[in-house]
């Protein structure tokens, strides 16, 4: 339900209430000028009459038009600042025009300004002021007041035109109505004080879920991090064991042997030098493809290419020397800027293209390949096709299982699939912020 529901349906009861009262009062007066006329009394009401009463017809038109007007400043809804001042200070002037022709007799009229202007006006201290100076005027419009100074008939002056239990009765019904408005104004006063309060909970509830819930969001970003951490520490767990299998199966291989081999030396020495000769020279091949070994095995931690240069040109580098060497036609198409990447995302890139590259020739007897990267919403696609001769059921080696580990750290996604070839998609999310066009 609408909280402004009440306060509306109360103003609009107000309106209709001043309404009754401002024509209750000029019919009264009206009535008792036409009584007067007719009844040939007139003079003796003139003698008793501080001021000329206005004419009668021209108390109705004068009642009418003002009310209409008053009702539609009322019920005109305006924004701007200087226009809400406006509308509010020609209420106050239509409203001190009735009150001037019901003779001082009504002033509850500024009351229902002053409802309007408390629920309307914008801002804290220009409602302040307006409201303060309709108090003032409410105060400065009272008969007794206005009547000391200024000749002004009392609206008990025309009542003695009626009977003495007819003129109780009329004055009972007009205190009854100011009283009523009185109590009207006072109701929508409260609606206005517990809606302003409801909205005030209203507020501090939301506070208060607001501040939960930047508290959830705090402590979801702490167990964010510690997840990051613990993710970063086990990609750095893996690598290292990687690297240590690396180096235990090629260093470690060679130096057994190249030990084994100088303890022969040793022993043959003086007995055979001949044979001494033949098995250094064992060593010595066994020395250089251990070498190899290791230089491979750091080779794979990050690509002398991609430290020497772009990555864009270390792929078509290794492409230009893989044609070179082996004959087979490579197509290539990027659509994608491949810079500003981070480390790693241009060593899975570089490793994911190399290993495709080397599958299809080594396992695929492949004569032609198709290359192509693209970029979509932050997120590098890479396609490699080949027309070798596939698999009927792709059993994943280590190449592609090391593909597959990269790419979950990076959380990037691998698909192989066989037709007319072997096919390899890859996709990897790129965290650079840079907006590359």
């Amino acid at each position: 339900m609408d909280d402004n529901r009440g306060p509306r349906i109360v103003f609009l009861g107000m309106l209709n209430l001043n309404l009754i009262i401002i024509f209750y009062i000029a019919g009264v007066i009206i009535v008792s000028l036409l009584g007067y006329a007719r009844e040939n009394t007139a003079l003796a009401f003139l003698q008793q009459v501080r001021s000329m009463p206005f004419v009668p017809w021209k108390i109705m038109t004068a009642v009418t038009l003002l009310t209409g007007s008053l009702t539609l400043f009322l019920c005109i809804q305006v924004e701007n600042s200087y226009l809400v001042y406006l509308k509010t200070g020609m209420e106050i002037i239509v409203s001190l025009f009735l009150i001037y022709f019901l003779n001082f007799s009504y002033t509850g009229i500024l009351l229902l300004i002053l409802a309007d202007v408390t629920k309307r006006f914008p801002g804290m201290k220009g409602r302040f002021t307006a409201i303060g100076v309709i108090c003032a005027v409410y105060l400065l419009t009272d008969y007794n007041l206005f009547s000391g100074k200024y000749n002004i008939t009392a609206l008990e002056t025309y009542l003695s035109y009626y009977r003495g239990d007819i003129r109780s009765v009329i004055l009972a019904m007009r205190n009854i109505l100011s009283s009523l408005n009185m109590l009207v104004f006072i109701i929508y006063t409260i609606l206005l004080m517990r809606i302003q309060m409801s909205e005030k909970e209203r507020i501090l509830q939301l506070n208060e879920k607001l501040n939960h819930a930047n508290e959830e969001l705090q402590q979801a970003n702490r167990q964010m991090e510690e997840y990051s951490r613990e993710s970063i520490k086990n990609a750095e767990t893996q690598e290292r064991n990687r690297l240590a299998r690396e180096i235990h199966d090629t260093l470690g291989h060679t130096l057994t042997g190249i030990i084994t081999g100088l303890d022969a030396c040793i022993t043959l020495m003086d007995a055979a030098p001949e044979a001494v000769k033949e098995q250094l020279k064992v060593i010595a091949d066994v020395a250089r493809n251990g070498m190899t070994d290791v230089r491979r095995s750091v080779k794979a931690l990050r690509p002398d290419a991609l430290e020497k240069m772009e990555l864009e040109k270390a792929l078509l580098q290794m492409m230009e020397e893989t044609k070179r060497a082996s004959g087979i036609e490579i197509e290539y198409c990027c659509t994608a800027p491949l810079v500003h990447f981070n480390k790693d995302e241009e060593e899975i890139i570089y490793r994911i293209v190399q290993e495709s590259i080397t599958n299809a020739i080594r396992h695929g007897k492949a004569g032609k390949i198709w290359i192509a990267i693209s970029m979509e919403y932050n997120v590098i696609n890479i396609w490699i096709k080949d027309n070798g001769i596939g698999c009927i059921h792709i059993e994943k080696g280590f190449g592609l299982h090391h593909m597959e580990e990269r790419l979950r750290m990076l959380h990037g996604s691998l698909n192989c699939f066989t037709d007319n070839g072997f096919i390899l998609e890859a996709s990897i999310p790129i965290r650079w912020g840079e907006e590359i066009s």
